[in-house]
């Protein structure tokens, strides 16, 4: 793959309904990562927020996220699943959104 179909569009939202994002990250990007990056942009205004990748847990379609799998593996959304006869030439971005416990 070329272009923007090895990138993923994340949104992620936190429990209180806010959201961090949306952020481009490769394919290969591993779940681990994608947490260093949420404690890196975590709302400094919020209380209780968390310290070590350790206490994010992300869920994507009802699933948690292992952290050693990338985001290709484990992001999937009907939308982006289905091709479109038209756009198939086209480079398209996968779109992901994550929640956060």
């Amino acid at each position: 793959m070329a272009g923007n179909q090895d990138q993923f569009e994340i949104k992620f939202l936190l429990i209180d309904g806010s959201d961090i994002g949306p952020r481009s990250f490769p394919a290969a990007t591993s779940i681990a990562t994608l947490k260093e990056s949420i404690l890196a942009q975590w709302p400094k205004d919020k209380e209780n927020g968390p310290r070590t990748v350790k206490d994010v847990k992300l869920i994507n379609a009802g699933k948690i996220l292992d952290n050693n799998r990338t985001v290709g593996e484990e992001c999937h959304s009907p939308l982006s699943d289905a091709p479109d006869k038209k756009a198939a030439s086209k480079a398209t971005q996968n779109k992901c959104v994550c929640v956060i416990l």
